[in-house]
């Protein structure tokens, strides 16, 4: 049998998300919910347990203690001996100083690589949505012979504003990198119209890794991989960009659902990326058995729509529903609902993603917009058809979504038995 590399994988946690605001008011942006069931966290941590690589450090930071609890609950039952998704909070070993960037963020916690030593050490993002089959560029590093290899994905070049943008050869060696050029960015060879983005996504050798962060540590530098670490090592010509576009996933039907990957970093690019979900046929297929995406199992009772009275109907369509769900009486339609949402007699619902444990009341209407957790919309209230009204209230994103803060859990609310 050959020889299976030792891979120790460094998910990357700890952001503010701050454009997300105020979905992370309360929460770390790996913690936000997506797709009614799901933390965005869920897309690496499965990537990474449906490719085999089941030794993880999680990196955490900025509030982290509803990603803590939901890591606990969905990944530290899949534990062993040799496989283990452990959280590791900011510890200060340093000195009084929180992580100054990705880079210190590995360096302060070097010591753990150390005790695993393994061949490549990962290093992932945590706050995309994508599937990807990270075994495939851990190969292509292998077979470059790459002391540092980056995961790229290909942009148009009017939107090379808005990302690092990496320069590579005809070999895919990377000989550039320019964060959010706003002219004259550097294009793929051959493919003057595309750019290669950077994902954030890396694999190293281990013991360059180590010089590299000592070497950034003791200089004036941001410390963070994009900005420092990778261009430093460009000097030893052996630093490569992974095509993500390359990747293929197994069961994958369409080129769409194996190139998928989504920054959700603002409220409109999040809200466009959950409301694709309900598509007949989405861009992301959360329904393939292959490469599913997991995350916490909840004792949830089954989704209901309860009574078929003239105005007073359960009635869905094209939406997306979790476990506990009620309709009661009530119209939703191209939504995503989270678990445990009761939608009352006469309520509607569209175009709208809604978090667990929300009551929508008797006669409310909710249009274009997201609900946060144990949020009670009362009765006769609407949400999102009068934008200057919703400004006063809660948050509008630049595209006219509203965005209902997380509230306080209200048992007395969200526990009543609708039979």
């Amino acid at each position: 049998m050959p020889y299976q590399p030792r891979l120790l994988a460094l998910i990357m946690a700890g952001g503010k998300g701050s454009r997300l605001f105020p979905l992370t008011r309360d929460r770390a942006k790996p913690a936000v919910p997506f797709g009614g069931r799901y933390r965005i966290i869920d897309f690496v941590l499965s990537n990474m347990f449906n490719s085999g690589i089941r030794s993880l450090y999680v990196l955490t930071q900025y509030k982290a203690q509803s990603l803590v609890e939901h890591i606990q609950r969905a990944w530290s039952v899949r534990n062993s001996p040799t496989d283990f998704v452990t959280i590791v909070p900011a510890q200060m070993r340093m000195g009084e100083l929180w992580y100054r960037g990705t880079a210190d963020s590995v360096f302060q916690n070097y010591h753990m690589v150390e005790d695993q030593r393994p061949d490549y050490v990962l290093v992932f993002g945590a706050d995309h949505i994508y599937k990807m089959n990270v075994r495939q560029m851990v190969d292509y590093h292998i077979e470059k012979g790459a002391v540092a290899t980056v995961a790229c994905i290909p942009i148009p070049v009017e939107d090379a504003p808005s990302f690092g943008i990496m320069e590579v050869d005809a070999n895919g060696r990377v000989v550039g990198f320019e964060e959010k050029p706003q002219s004259g960015a550097k294009t793929i060879p051959g493919q003057p119209h595309l750019c290669l983005a950077s994902m954030g996504n890396y694999i190293f050798n281990p013991d360059i890794l180590r010089e590299e962060l000592i070497a950034d540590s003791g200089r004036e530098s941001r410390h963070d991989f994009g900005h420092n670490v990778i261009p430093a090592m460009m000097k030893t010509g052996k630093v490569f960009a992974y095509n993500f576009h390359n990747n293929v996933i197994p069961g994958a039907k369409s080129l769409e659902e194996n190139t998928y990957w989504r920054d959700v970093g603002t409220i409109d690019s999040y809200y466009e990326a959950a409301m694709d979900l309900k598509n007949v046929v989405p861009s992301l297929n959360l329904y393939g058995w292959e490469w599913p995406i997991m995350t916490a199992s909840y004792s949830d009772p089954p989704a209901k729509m309860v009574f078929d009275e003239d105005n007073r109907r359960g009635h869905v369509l094209q939406s997306t529903l979790a476990g506990g769900c009620i309709i009661s009486g009530g119209f939703v339609k191209d939504s995503v609902l989270g678990r445990n949402v009761i939608v009352e007699e006469g309520a509607e619902v569209r175009d709208s993603i809604i978090f667990e444990n929300v009551r929508i009341g008797k006669g409310a209407r909710v249009q274009r917009a997201i609900v946060d957790k144990n949020v009670h919309i009362k009765d006769g209230d609407q949400i999102g058809h009068d934008i200057g009204r919703d400004m006063l209230r809660h948050t509008v994103s630049e595209n006219g979504v509203t965005v209902v803060a997380k509230q306080r859990a209200d048992l007395g609310l969200l526990m009543r038995d609708y039979g």
